[in-house]
């Protein structure tokens, strides 16, 4: 890697290769630019096109809500582009329209992010109405109580769903006293209780220019994009980004609930702890959770789908949360098929940390990631979320180049010893929602919040 020292920026490089891109390969340089205001983000130029994508990520979503005011991140993120500084709802979206300016923002677990797209002869007006979004949001009556019902409809349709009443059941029994155990969407409940005083708290909270993380793709250089950094996020406080919870500790390992619900299918959830995202492991980790996740020839699915016809479809995957690391899963069968799946799942779990993966498994695992991952970012928007992950996981600006190599140094002895760490078949806690038979609750269902 290579470093460039600029009068308004400075430059490191690290380039990665992006196939299936028109042309074939093509190698691409992630620029490291740090304004003259001390803003740092990674830029990807791309000038066959005047267009600008551009990704943000702020520490604290969901998790750093005031218990009782669930939902207040996502309503915050619906409402910041529905008016700001002079413009209220609709000039601020006509605006948007009439420049054709993609602006939205979406917020997480543990974190809150925004997400521009611009051609580049709009992009001063498209920042514009960024900053103004994330420093002079509005929250005026109307929208306020337009998007607070449309929350509410959206909760209410999706209460009666297996899928969700799975998933928060899941999480409120693993992290009952933890703010991974709330809903984070938020509930009928905690909606109607968030007040214009409480958003503004919590933009004033999160928005702040500690703990940002940027990416950038597109028709613009170096020098251009600092001025737009400082211009766009100068204004924001420099205050330390809100306290994340404290670790979660999981509770209800290895627990069975099951939720009588008269539907001819039952939904499953699944999940354990995991290996964290900075564990050294986590290389092995992705080739184990391909080989028995990854889709059509993965165990699961094979065992499950394919020689039995238990379902049409199994998933399982990591999860990497601030505060904890997780695999979860889930799948979804007949009434009277449930117990057999529920034993399988864990058979299958318990088979891989015994036995570890085959060499067949382990050499299409390896050749499926090194050449699957660079297919996923041929387009501007998922270049610059990797450009954001990338800072936010603390890798290096040349980890995508370095990570084929990474992936083929796993040997089969790493395999088989970090399959013990990471399947444990007697921690999985499953949720059921339906009417399986022959399978037994082993606690009670948590109360549901509200």
């Amino acid at each position: 890697m290579t470093t460039i020292f600029l009068r308004a920026v400075s430059i490191a490089l690290g380039v990665f290769l992006i196939l299936g891109r028109p042309g074939g390969a093509e190698a691409i340089e992630i620029q490291r630019v740090v304004s003259p205001g001390g803003i740092e983000a990674w830029l990807v130029e791309d000038h066959k096109n005047p267009i600008i994508t551009f990704s943000v990520s702020f520490e604290g979503g969901a998790a750093v809500e005031p218990e009782g005011k669930e939902g207040l991140a996502n309503m915050v993120a619906a409402l910041l582009d529905e008016g700001a500084g002079p413009y209220d709802s609709e000039a601020f979206r006509r605006r948007l329209e009439d420049r054709v300016i993609g602006l939205g923002f979406n917020a997480g677990r543990d974190g809150f992010g925004a997400r521009l797209r611009t051609l580049t002869e709009y992009s001063d007006e498209a920042f514009d109405l960024l900053r103004l979004a994330m420093t002079e949001p509005r929250f005026d009556t109307e929208p306020v109580e337009r998007i607070r019902a449309q929350i509410v409809s959206g909760l209410k349709r999706s209460a009666t769903r297996p899928q969700t009443i799975a998933s928060r059941t899941w999480w409120q029994a693993a992290f009952p006293d933890h703010p991974y155990g709330r809903p984070s969407a938020g509930t009928v409940e905690s909606i109607g209780r968030i007040t214009v005083a409480d958003m503004k708290a919590f933009a004033d909270k999160v928005l702040t220019r500690d703990a940002m993380e940027v990416g950038v793709v597109g028709d613009i250089d170096p020098e251009r994009l600092g001025v737009l950094l400082d211009r766009t996020f100068g204004a924001l406080p420099d205050t330390p980004a809100p306290e994340a919870p404290d670790a979660a500790t999981l509770s209800a390992v290895g627990e069975t609930f099951v939720i009588e619900e008269p539907v001819p299918q039952s939904v499953v959830v699944f999940g354990h702890r995991g290996i964290p995202r900075d564990d050294p492991d986590r290389f092995a980790a992705a080739i184990l959770m391909e080989i028995m996740a990854g889709g059509f020839g993965s165990r699961l699915t094979e065992e499950i789908r394919e020689k039995r016809g238990l379902t049409y479809g199994i998933y399982a995957y990591s999860l990497p949360l601030n505060g904890a690391q997780m695999i979860m899963g889930g799948v979804s069968t007949r009434n009277d098929k449930v117990a057999e799946t529920v034993r399988l799942v864990r058979e299958i779990w318990a088979g891989m940390a015994e036995d570890g993966p085959t060499e067949a498994e382990v050499r299409d695992a390896k050749t499926y990631i090194n050449g699957s991952f660079p297919m996923q970012l041929t387009s501007s928007a998922p270049i610059a979320g990797m450009l954001v992950s990338m800072q936010r996981n603390k890798r290096p600006i040349d980890y995508l180049d370095r990570r084929p190599e990474r992936i083929d140094s796993v040997t089969m002895e790493d395999l088989k010893r970090v399959a013990k760490r990471l399947f444990l078949a007697d921690e999985l806690t499953f949720v059921v929602v339906g009417q399986p038979k022959d399978l037994k609750p082993t606690a009670p269902v948590p109360e549901p919040r509200s």
